[in-house]
C-alpha cells in the first residue's frame, strides 16, 4: 500500500511538473552545468565508456551523455517521463524500473552510475541503503557513482521562511527540535544533512572522492540570474564552479551529489 501510495505522489507530481524545462532554465544550467563538469573528470580522455542512469526523468543527462558516444542505459520509475525519454528516440537504452531493484541488469555492467533522482524520494535509510546495494551491484569494480541529494537546509529557508509555511510545518510537528525535516511517506521529498550522507556511505560501504554542491546559491537567486545577461551569467558560473566545494557552502545547496568509488 505504501509502494502504491508514493508511485502515486511521484506520477501526480511528475505528471504537472515540466521536467524537461528545469534544467534549461538558468539556475538549472547552474546545476546541469556543474553536474556534467564532475562527471566528465571521472570518463577518461578520448574513451566511451558504459553509463547507468538510474531516476533519468526525461533524459537530460542520459541524452546528452549519448550523444557525446557513450553507451547509455536509463532507468526510470515515473511513467510519463519515461515515454518523453523514448519519444526523443536518442539511443538511449530505456528501462521501466526502481532504484530498490535492478534485477533486469547484470552484475558488473557500467562504469559509471548516476543515482540523480531516486535519493531524493526516498523515505528511510533502508531504503536508501537498497538503491544503493543495487546500484553498486551493477557498477564495475571501482566504478564511479555519483549521488544526488536535496538538503534539509535549503528546504527549510526557502519552503518554512521564504515561502511563509513556517506555522503549517509547525502546526504539523514536520520539524525536529534541531530543525531537521522529518521523512515521511506523505512527503514526496526527502532532505538530508551532510551526516545524514556520511553515515550512508559507511554503511553502504562506498568510499567518498570528493562531494560538490550542484546548485550551491543558484536556487535561491532565481530571479537574480534570470535578469543578468549572458556575460554576467557566465561570471557567475566561473564563480559557481569555483566554489562549488567549499565546505561553508555545501549543506546550505538545494543539490548536493556524492561522487563515490564502488
Amino acid at each position: 500500500m505504501a509502494k502504491q501510495k508514493e508511485l502515486s505522489l511521484l506520477e501526480k507530481y511528475y505528471n504537472k511538473f515540466n521536467e524537461e524545462h528545469r534544467l534549461t532554465t538558468r539556475h538549472g544550467r547552474v546545476e546541469f552545468s556543474t553536474s556534467m563538469h564532475f562527471i566528465h573528470k571521472y570518463i577518461p580522455l578520448g574513451e566511451k565508456i558504459r553509463i547507468l542512469d538510474i531516476g533519468a526523468g526525461t533524459g537530460r543527462y542520459s541524452v546528452a551523455l549519448k550523444e557525446e558516444g557513450h553507451d547509455v542505459t536509463a532507468v526510470e520509475k515515473v511513467a510519463r517521463n519515461l515515454k518523453v525519454l523514448e519519444d526523443k528516440h536518442s539511443g538511449v537504452n530505456c528501462w521501466p524500473g526502481d532504484a530498490r531493484n535492478l534485477s533486469f541488469l547484470p552484475d558488473s555492467s557500467f562504469d559509471l552510475t548516476l543515482l540523480f533522482g531516486p535519493l531524493y524520494h526516498l523515505h528511510t535509510q533502508e531504503e536508501m541503503l537498497e538503491a544503493f546495494k543495487e546500484a553498486r551491484r551493477v557498477t564495475k569494480k571501482d566504478g564511479i557513482i555519483l549521488a544526488s541529494y536535496v538538503m534539509n537546509e535549503y528546504s527549510v529557508i526557502t519552503y518554512c521562511f521564504k515561502q511563509k509555511h513556517i506555522k503549517d510545518v509547525m502546526e504539523k510537528n514536520a520539524l525536529t527540535s534541531d530543525w531537521h525535516t522529518k521523512a515521511s511517506e506523505d512527503e514526496l521529498y526527502t532532505y538530508l544533512r551532510l551526516e545524514d550522507i556520511e553515515e550512508l556511505n559507511k554503511k553502504s560501504g562506498l568510499r567518498r572522492l570528493e562531494i560538490f554542491a550542484a546548485d550551491g546559491p543558484a536556487d535561491y537567486m532565481r530571479q537574480e540570474l534570470n535578469a543578468m545577461d549572458e556575460e554576467e551569467f557566465s561570471f557567475f558560473l566561473q564563480y559557481h564552479l569555483s566554489t562549488c566545494q567549499r565546505p561553508e557552502l555545501l549543506g546550505a545547496s538545494s543539490h548536493v551529489v556524492d561522487v563515490l568509488k564502488n
